[in-house]
């Protein structure tokens, strides 16, 4: 959608992004607090996903999460929140014509939270639950464990729900008042932003009744190490095998290096005709496959995963061994590298059609560092890609030898060992 941005810095220290979408029907708005588990102790790490599922509950106004949700949806509008290991994130949209009575809403469940005992036991309730749900996705299970034994900030899902118990209502408070500061939050707004609304954003977003606090809260210092044997996780009933294998750069990713080796991942897995997936797929060996790659303050990670049944494996890691390899060795023609980027466009294009979208294409990378990705020029880096970039980059995520491998399922340790062993070689070259 055809948007301008525009990054407005408050005097109480907070500030953010005012994306205008001339003519939009919605307005879409994003809180965020740098809150998230990292800042707590392991045995109260349930403390701030408790305090974001009361947070938008009873406040000073509303007596009962009910009546203040009630008040919410009144007339179609959506709330939500979300906490990771780093954040927790507000959310909300809403018809263009109340824009302004949800973002004071908003506000008020943001600055005026009660906290009530009983509404805590709720949600402890509604949070064992949901974890439970969380604890049957094995990818997720996996995915989790994986990040721990790299020595990131992680916990299991069935971990989190043995430690749960050890939250306390005063432990949500008191993670509230530490991190609940004007200094340590940022914010994202989409819709139709005229400039009689802009100053009227400033205006309630500077005034807000919170603490000024003492600066963002800095990210966590986390380097991954590497494993030397397979992560093997016994799940009893489990006939198939899941698997993750990981690489990393111990280095943030430079959006060049991001632009190619995204398409390089496009070659790989990301269509029924690509080297790995697709060729796989043909031979009959998996169902499906996903791969892709992120980067933080202090590492960028590739990672690799699908569900497979155990006599298929070889096969299919024959084919992973031999695809990634090529690319890192350039084995790849002008025509495959314009096909990727052709794909790559579109699905960029396609990602930003609604007003939600379009902030979420900001609201990402802004609120890890406070850096602006400027949409019009996605495009032309895509284009700027070369052949030697995406060997460089893929090299260079092998390079280092920070790797790591994990198994799911019922078939053993040897087997995973002998799955790793097949792998080994991509470390090597």
């Amino acid at each position: 959608m055809k948007h301008t941005v525009t990054e407005i810095s408050l005097g109480n220290g907070s500030k953010g992004l005012l994306v205008h979408i001339p003519d939009a029907s919605v307005m879409t708005f994003e809180l965020n607090f740098r809150a998230g588990e990292y800042l707590l102790d392991r045995n109260k790490w349930e403390t701030a996903h408790l305090m974001e599922h009361i947070l938008l509950g009873a406040n000073e106004a509303y007596p009962t999460a009910r009546a203040f949700v009630a008040e919410v949806e009144k007339n179609g509008a959506y709330s939500n929140a979300s906490t990771s290991v780093y954040d927790i994130n507000y959310e909300a949209e809403c018809a263009d014509f109340e824009w302004d009575r949800i973002l004071g809403l908003l506000v008020l469940a943001i600055t005026k939270p009660l906290f009530l005992e009983n509404e805590f036991n709720s949600e402890v309730g509604i949070v064992q639950e949901e974890l439970t749900t969380r604890s049957n996705n094995h990818f997720r299970h996996l995915a989790l464990a994986l990040r721990e034994q790299y020595g990131m900030y992680s916990m299991t899902d069935q971990e989190r729900l043995r430690l749960m118990s050890n939250v306390t209502v005063e432990d949500v408070r008191a993670h509230y008042l530490a991190t609940h500061t004007t200094d340590n939050m940022r914010f994202v707004i989409a819709g139709n932003i005229t400039t009689e609304r802009r100053l009227a954003i400033e205006k309630i977003l500077s005034t807000i009744e919170l603490p000024k606090g003492s600066g963002r809260r800095p990210m966590p210092e986390e380097t991954p190490k590497s494993l030397q044997k397979p992560l093997y996780i016994e799940v009893p009933g489990v006939e198939n095998l899941y698997f993750y294998i990981d690489t990393f750069m111990s280095r943030w990713m430079r959006n060049t290096e991001i632009d190619a080796l995204s398409l390089a991942n496009i070659m790989l897995t990301e269509t029924s005709h690509s080297r790995i997936y697709g060729t796989g797929r043909e031979k009959g060996l998996l169902y499906h496959m996903n791969s892709f790659y992120t980067r933080w303050q202090y590492g960028s990670n590739w990672w690799f995963g699908a569900q497979i049944l155990p006599q298929n494996t070889r096969q299919l890691f024959d084919i992973i061994t031999r695809e990634i390899t090529g690319i890192r060795q350039g084995h790849m023609s002008d025509e495959d590298i314009v096909a990727a980027k052709q794909h790559a466009l579109g699905r960029f294009q396609r990602s930003a059609q609604t007003v939600g979208g379009t902030g979420n294409g900001y609201s990402m990378r802004y609120f890890f560092d406070d850096v602006i990705e400027d949409y019009y020029e996605v495009p032309k880096r895509l284009e700027a890609v070369t052949k030697e970039q995406m060997i460089s980059v893929t090299n260079d995520l092998f390079s280092e030898g920070i790797r790591g491998f994990g198994v799911l399922g019922t078939c053993g340790e040897e087997f995973a060992q002998d799955c790793f062993s097949h792998i080994k070689g991509l470390w090597n070259t």
